[in-house]
C-alpha cells in the first residue's frame, strides 16, 4: 500500500456511524484480535460511541482526520489544537490493515498536518501505560514516556469496562521539528 493508494480528508457528521464501527473493531471485541492494537484482554464494553466521534468532528480546533482507500474508511485520528501543541487521539487503522506501515504513513501525516496547520512544536498523546507494546511503537516513531499520568475514567463506562484496577493514561510527546 502507497500513500497515493490514501485519500486524507476531515470527517463529516455523516461519518460517525462508520468510523464508530471502525474505533470498536481496533480495541474492542473479538473483531480487534485480528490486529495487534486490541484492548480486549484489558477492556471490555465500548470505545467510543456516536456521540463522542461527533464531539470530536464538531470541537472548535478539533479534527477528525479519515483515511479512505478505494473509497472505504480503513483509518482514522484526532488532532486537537492545545495552545504550543496538538493532541492526538482515536487513532484507529482496521485489524485486517495493521501491520502493513500504514499506521506509520498516518501518524506522519497527522503530525504534518498539525505542524502546518496550527503551527505547533509538539504532539502529546496519551496512552493505557499497560499497552507496552503500543508504547513502543510510539516510541519508535520519536515519542517519549513523561512519567506523567492520568488517572483512567473508572465508572464512566462510555470508555469501556475495566478487567484490572491499575489502569492509567501516560503523556507521550514528540517534538515536530520542520
Amino acid at each position: 500500500m502507497t500513500t497515493v493508494d490514501l485519500v486524507f480528508r476531515d470527517a463529516t457528521p455523516e461519518d460517525v456511524d462508520v468510523l464508530v464501527a471502525l474505533i470498536e473493531s481496533a480495541y474492542r471485541g473479538d473483531a480487534s484480535r485480528a490486529g495487534w492494537t486490541t484492548e480486549a484482554d484489558i477492556l471490555e464494553g465500548q470505545r467510543t460511541d456516536p456521540r463522542g466521534v461527533l464531539e470530536v468532528i464538531e470541537a472548535p480546533d478539533s479534527r477528525l482526520l479519515t483515511v479512505e482507500r478505494d473509497g472505504a474508511v480503513v483509518a482514522c485520528c484526532q488532532l486537537e489544537h492545545r495552545g504550543e501543541h496538538a493532541y492526538f487521539g482515536m487513532f484507529a487503522v482496521s485489524p485486517a490493515l495493521q501491520g502493513a506501515g500504514l499506521g506509520k504513513t498516518i501518524i506522519a501525516e497527522a503530525e504534518r498536518r498539525a505542524r502546518e496547520t496550527w503551527g505547533v512544536t509538539e504532539m502529546h498523546m496519551t496512552v493505557i501505560d499497560a499497552r507496552e507494546e503500543l508504547i513502543a511503537w510510539y516510541e519508535r516513531r520519536g515519542y517519549r514516556r513523561t512519567g506523567r499520568f492520568s488517572p483512567f475514567p473508572y465508572g464512566d463506562e462510555r470508555f469501556g469496562i475495566p478487567q484490572r484496577d491499575d489502569l492509567k493514561f501516560e503523556l507521550l510527546v514528540k517534538p515536530l521539528d520542520d
